[in-house]
């Protein structure tokens, strides 16, 4: 069975990259969906909020945010996801940032609300410099083949921005709201917390972008 022609889900997470996406996909493609996944990951709560922000002024052939549920906290258990203690600081390598299998469970949900709303591709923000194996243009790939397989509808699941880096989609970006975005894991209300591994990665893509950063830094 196919899909609606020209139609795609696209995974937010209320950051930079998945924001600049969501706002891509809307200029080529025909109806586009927004969909976030909760986990009981520690900053879900102001993330949503913000992407809400973000997404409250839309093109009219997006669809309006929904909200899945894909709870994880019982098999990440003492992670620092869930329990926001021990989170990679400003200076920590990306590959602290790991969180096993983040993508493998998002993908998991989504195909099988695209197969009930008739959308055959998601697309995901994932960049170029991701170092995570359920990242990579192979597993992106095959896992849309299994998950089409296993609902018996064409799934395709694809990286725009996996050849840029977050300084390229922040100059592609730049004329959007980015500031409403949130890309932290230890954010103060909605203030980004200036100390963690996303927000030393916030500051430094804007400042090489030349692009200006009004997000709000609860420590400069």
């Amino acid at each position: 069975m196919a899909g609606k022609a020209d139609s795609v889900c696209v995974l937010v997470s209320g950051g930079l990259d998945s924001a600049v996406l969501v706002h891509h996909m809307a200029g080529v493609h025909k109806s586009v969906y927004p969909v976030y996944v909760q986990s009981g990951l520690a900053w879900e709560k102001e993330e949503v909020a913000a992407l809400q922000g973000f997404l409250s002024k839309r093109p009219s052939n997006m669809k309006p945010l929904t909200v899945l549920q894909m709870p994880m906290s019982d098999v990440y258990k003492a992670h620092w996801s869930v329990t926001g203690k021990g989170t990679p600081d400003f200076d920590s390598p990306d590959e602290e940032m790991e969180i096993p299998g983040r993508n493998i469970g998002l993908l998991s949900k989504a195909s099988v609300y695209c197969a009930i709303n008739k959308v055959g591709t998601i697309a995901m923000g994932s960049l170029g410099g991701n170092p995570f194996p359920d990242a990579t243009p192979a597993f992106f790939k095959s896992m849309g083949a299994a998950l089409g397989r296993g609902l018996g509808f064409p799934i395709t699941v694809v990286a725009p921005f996996r050849g840029m880096t977050k300084v390229q989609v922040i100059r592609i970006g730049k004329g959007l709201p980015l500031e409403k975005t949130m890309s932290c894991v230890q954010p103060k209300g909605q203030a980004h917390c200036g100390r963690c591994n996303k927000c030393a990665e916030r500051k430094h893509a804007f400042a090489d972008a030349g692009v200006k950063d009004k997000t709000m830094y609860a420590k400069s």
